[in-house]
């Protein structure tokens, strides 16, 4: 099931029944979402509580959003084979997935949930939710390299999109992206002979790091 469903479909599915039952079954209204009678196909979400004949259709699920500063040397996954994963830092009962990756050497703003239409929302170039990193590089930075990262640089058979850069002193710098490649800035960075000494992702849409020190995370509150 997707994550945002018509009425409909989330009964044919739950109920395995057809479509023309589905229909007669919501026109009935006999169908409780949440604590609302309805006899329309709405869009259902995860969080939605959905009944009919007093059974539990679906039960809303409470959405989590945690943000966390990933400390470099950890592995962006919570796969417990892989050695200094996610999970040697955090631990949660319930089963959240990284938003987005951090290589491992990279550090910063990492976003875990258990809302996968924020997940596809996020990762989604076409829904340009920015994200905003500080990259160190080993030699003074020209006007020249920051105009060619914004324009786009190719890599990985492709050229990236237009982004935002901005100097912050010789070696420094800020770059916006609203998309997210494997290894992106490093790989523009040495398209355009720079090698990348630190980074660090500071913002995701409008989620910030904040006063946060690696290993640590809070909650935060997303409404989408």
């Amino acid at each position: 099931m997707s994550y945002r469903d018509k009425l409909q479909y989330l009964l044919v599915k739950k109920l395995n029944i057809s479509n023309a039952q589905a229909k007669e079954i919501i026109l009935s209204n006999k169908v409780l979402v949440n604590v609302e009678n309805v006899c329309d196909n709405i869009v259902i979400l995860e969080t939605d509580a959905v009944f009919y004949n007093n059974e539990i259709i679906q039960a809303g699920k409470k959405l989590i959003y945690v943000a966390l500063y990933k400390p470099r040397g950890i592995e962006c996954t919570l796969n417990e084979k892989i050695d200094q994963n996610l999970s040697t830092i955090i631990n949660f009962k319930e089963k959240l997935f990284p938003v987005g990756r951090l290589d491992k050497e990279s550090e910063g703003l990492l976003i875990l949930t258990n809302d996968g239409y924020y997940f596809n929302k996020t990762i989604n170039p076409a829904s340009e939710v920015e994200k905003e990193y500080i990259v160190t590089v080993n030699k003074p930075i020209t006007d020249v390299f920051l105009a060619e990262m914004s324009r786009g640089v190719e890599i990985l058979g492709q050229i990236t999109l237009p982004c935002k850069t901005e100097n912050i002193d010789e070696f420094t710098f800020k770059i916006i992206l609203v998309q997210g490649l494997n290894r992106q800035i490093r790989r523009m960075c040495f398209k355009l002979n720079y090698m990348v000494t630190s980074l660090k992702r500071v913002r995701i849409g409008n989620v910030n790091l904040e006063n946060l020190q690696p290993g640590e995370f809070r909650a935060i509150d997303l409404e989408m």
